[in-house]
C-alpha cells in the first residue's frame, strides 16, 4: 500500500428535491454575485433553469448567466467566461449540468484568479495555478465524477492541432455538489450508457495497478463496478427507476472523488488514449473509452495476468482457471465488451467512424514517442505500443465483420 493523503472538503447535498435549496445552499456561504453555467439544451428546455433563478430572485441573490456549453468542452467558452466574470465581477461559479458544464466552470474559476496569463498554460502543465474561485454544481448527468474530482478537461486548437487536455489541482474540488437523481430520469438511454462507462473506466483506471496489499480498495472498486452494472441493467429498462438513478449517481461520485485511488499508483492510459479520439472525431467520451479499454485491456493484460483473472472473477464471476488464468483473463475482457454491448455503446473504430488511417494523427496529438515520453503507470507505453492499442480497436471492428469473433451476451 503507498502513502497518502486524502482531503475531500465536497460537500454532498444528495437526494430527491435536494436541488430545492440551491440558492439557499449559495447563500449560506455569503457569495454576492454567481455566474450559473449550463449547456445548450436540459437545463433550458426542463425548466431547471427557470427554478433555479427563481431561487436567486427569491433570496436577492444577483446572478449572471453563461450558456452553451458542448460536450468535449472547448476553450473558446472559457475564455468567454473569463472575460464576463471579470467584467461583471463574479465572486462564484455554479455548474448546472454534467461533467462539460462542471469542467467549464473550473477552467472558468482558475482564468478569473490569474489575469496575466493564459488559463490553457495550467492544461498544458506550462505554469501551476495558485488560486481559483470556488465552484458549486447542480448534478443533470453522472458520469465524469467532476462535481467531486480534482480533475478538469478542456479542448482547444493549439498549433493547427486539436487538443484535449486535463488538469488535476485541488483547487479545483467544488465545494458543493447538489445531487438530485430525479433530474436523470430524462436522460437519453444513449447518454445514460456513456455516463455508465466512464465511471466504469475510472474505476478501472485506478484498479489495474502495481501496487500490493491494497485489498480495501481493490474490494471497494469490485462492490462498486458490480453495483453499477446491476444497476445499468435496471435504469435502462425503466428510467424513472429512483433508487437505480440514485445509485448510479452516487457511483459516479464516488468512482472519481479518489477514495478508491489514494493507496495506489494509479494508470490513466485508457483516458488519455481516448481524447485523442474525441478531439478528432468529437464522440461521447464514454463512447470512446467503450471502444479503447478492451483495446488496452487486450494489450497489457499478461503484464499481471493474475490481477486481470481476479477481476474477471470478481465482477462478471467468470471460474478461475488456476492452470491457464490468462483464458480467464481473455473471458473477463470479453465478458467487459459483452455488457458494453448489452448497454448499446460502440466497441470498434468502426463503430465511432473512426480510420485506421487518423492513428499517426492521435499518436502526434497523444505525444508519445519511443524513447522518453510515455503513457501509463501499469504498464509503461511508448508510441509503437499506443499504436498496437490503437488497431486492436479497429481490428476487433474487423474481426466482427468477418465473423472471426462475436461479442459474447452477458
Amino acid at each position: 500500500m503507498e502513502n497518502f493523503e486524502f482531503h475531500l472538503p465536497t460537500r454532498y447535498i444528495f437526494g430527491q428535491g435536494s436541488v430545492k435549496r440551491t440558492a439557499e445552499v449559495v447563500k449560506e456561504y455569503g457569495y454576492k454575485k454567481v455566474m450559473i453555467v449550463y449547456g445548450s439544451n436540459y437545463a433550458k428546455r426542463s425548466g431547471l433553469l427557470d427554478e433555479i433563478t427563481a431561487q436567486f430572485k427569491n433570496l436577492n441573490l444577483e446572478y449572471t448567466l453563461l450558456g452553451g456549453v458542448k460536450p468535449n468542452p472547448r476553450a473558446d467558452l472559457v475564455y468567454a467566461g473569463i472575460k464576463q466574470g471579470i467584467d461583471e465581477g463574479i465572486d462564484f461559479l455554479l455548474a448546472v449540468g454534467g461533467g462539460s458544464v462542471i469542467d467549464t466552470a473550473k477552467a472558468i474559476a482558475i482564468g478569473i484568479k490569474d489575469q496575466e496569463h493564459d488559463f490553457f498554460d495550467f492544461y498544458l502543465r506550462v505554469r501551476k495555478p495558485l488560486d481559483a474561485l470556488k465552484v458549486g454544481c447542480v448534478l443533470t448527468i453522472p458520469a465524469a465524477g467532476s462535481e467531486s474530482s480534482i480533475s478538469s478537461v478542456i479542448e482547444k486548437v493549439v498549433d493547427g492541432k486539436n487538443m484535449k487536455c486535463g488538469l488535476g489541482t485541488p483547487l479545483f474540488r467544488p465545494l458543493f455538489a447538489i445531487m438530485d437523481p430525479t433530474l436523470t430520469y430524462t436522460l437519453p438511454a444513449y447518454e445514460t450508457a456513456c455516463g455508465i462507462t466512464d465511471m466504469m473506466a475510472h474505476i478501472m483506471e485506478r484498479y489495474f495497478t502495481n501496487s500490493k496489499g491494497v485489498d480495501v480498495t481493490d474490494e471497494m472498486c469490485e462492490g462498486l463496478l458490480r453495483a453499477i452494472i446491476e444497476n445499468a441493467a435496471t435504469v435502462l429498462r425503466d428510467p424513472s427507476d429512483y433508487n437505480a438513478r440514485a445509485n448510479i449517481m452516487w457511483a459516479g461520485a464516488l468512482a472519481h472523488n479518489n477514495l478508491l485511488g489514494v493507496d495506489r499508483e494509479q494508470d490513466w492510459a485508457t483516458h488519455h488514449l481516448e481524447h485523442q479520439l474525441s478531439a478528432l472525431y468529437d464522440v461521447a467520451h464514454g463512447a470512446g473509452l467503450a471502444v479503447m479499454f478492451p483495446a488496452w485491456m487486450e494489450y497489457v493484460y499478461s503484464h499481471d495476468v493474475m490481477r486481470f483473472a481476479k477481476f474477471a472473477h470478481r465482477i462478471f464471476n467468470i471460474p478461475l482457471d488456476f492452470e491457464d488464468p490468462s483464458h480467464t483473463a481473455q473471458q473477463g475482457i470479453s465478458a467487459l465488451r459483452a455488457f458494453f454491448a448489452s448497454i448499446h455503446m460502440p466497441l470498434s473504430f468502426a463503430d465511432i467512424d473512426a480510420h485506421e488511417d487518423d492513428i499517426p494523427k492521435m499518436l502526434s496529438m497523444l505525444g508519445v514517442d519511443d524513447k522518453e515520453h510515455a503513457e501509463g503507470k501499469f504498464m509503461v507505453l511508448y508510441r509503437s505500443d499506443c499504436e498496437k492499442i490503437y488497431m486492436n480497436a479497429v481490428n476487433y471492428g474487423k474481426k466482427i465483420k468477418t465473423g472471426a469473433v462475436r461479442c459474447l451476451t452477458l
